[in-house]
C-alpha cells in the first residue's frame, strides 16, 4: 500500500463508528467507487490502474474490516469486564452490609442483655435491703414489747418497792442491747433464735417463781391458821 493509502487508511479510522454502521459505510463506498484511494504511478498501464486500485480497495478494505472488528470486540470485551467487576463490587458491598447489620444486631442484644442483668441484680439487692430492714424492726419491736409486757407484769404482781428493785436490777443484767445494723441474714437468724431461747427461759423462771410465790402464800396461811388456834 502506497504512503497516501495508509493516510487515507489512518484517517477512516478516526471516526470509530460501530461495526454495523462501518460496514455498512464501506459497502456505500466500495460499489460507488469512492473510496478515497488514488494512484499516481505513470509506469502502470492504464488499462491495469483500475484492476490495481480494486485490489488494493478491497486489501484495504478487508483490514479495515479486521481493524473495526479487533476494536469492537475489545471494546465488548472491557464491557464485559466492566459489567463483570461491578458485579463483584456490588456483590462485595452487600456482603459488608449484612455483615455489618447482624455486628449490630448482636452488639443490641448484648446491650439488651447487660441492662437486663443490671436490672434484675438492682432489685434484688433492693429486695434484699428492704428483707433485712424489715427483719430489723421486726426484732426491735419484739424487744420493746418483750420489754413494756415484762414491766406491765410488774406493776400487777403488786410487789414490793425493794423487790422490784431487784428484779429490775436482775432485768437489766440480763437484757442484752439489740446491735443487728452490721448482722448479715444468718447472723440475724442466729440472734432471733437467740432471743427466741432467752425468751422462753425467761417465761420458765416467771412460771418458776409464780408457783413459789403460790407456795410460800400457802404456807403462810397455813401457819397463820395454827397460830389463830
Amino acid at each position: 500500500m502506497c504512503g497516501r493509502g495508509q493516510s487515507s487508511t489512518q484517517q477512516l479510522h478516526t471516526p470509530l463508528l460501530p461495526a454495523g454502521e462501518a460496514t455498512n459505510l464501506i459497502s456505500h463506498l466500495s460499489s460507488k467507487n469512492e473510496l478515497p484511494f488514488t494512484f499516481r504511478d505513470p509506469n502502470v498501464p492504464k488499462g491495469h490502474l483500475k484492476d490495481i486500485q480494486k485490489k488494493r480497495q478491497n486489501k484495504d478494505l478487508v483490514e479495515l474490516q479486521a481493524l473495526i472488528d479487533a476494536h469492537f470486540e475489545h471494546r465488548k470485551k472491557e464491557e464485559e469486564e466492566l459489567i463483570a467487576l461491578k458485579d463483584r463490587i456490588e456483590k462485595r458491598r452487600a456482603e459488608r452490609s449484612e455483615q455489618q447489620r447482624i455486628r449490630t444486631e448482636k452488639e443490641k442484644e448484648r446491650q439488651t442483655r447487660q441492662e437486663e442483668k443490671a436490672r434484675r441484680e438492682e432489685e434484688a439487692m433492693k429486695r434484699m435491703a428492704d428483707d433485712d430492714l424489715k427483719k430489723k424492726k421486726a426484732l426491735s419491736n419484739m424487744g420493746s414489747q418483750y420489754s413494756s409486757y415484762l414491766a406491765k407484769a410488774d406493776q400487777k404482781r403488786g410487789k414490793k418497792q425493794t423487790e422490784r428493785e431487784k428484779k429490775k436490777k436482775i432485768l437489766a443484767e440480763r437484757r442484752k442491747p439489740l446491735n443487728i445494723d452490721h448482722l448479715n441474714d444468718d447472723k440475724l437468724r442466729e440472734k432471733a433464735k437467740e432471743l427466741w431461747d432467752w425468751m422462753h427461759s425467761l417465761e420458765s423462771e416467771k412460771f418458776d417463781l409464780g408457783e413459789k410465790l403460790k407456795r410460800q402464800k400457802y404456807e403462810v396461811n397455813v401457819w397463820a391458821s395454827k397460830s389463830a388456834k
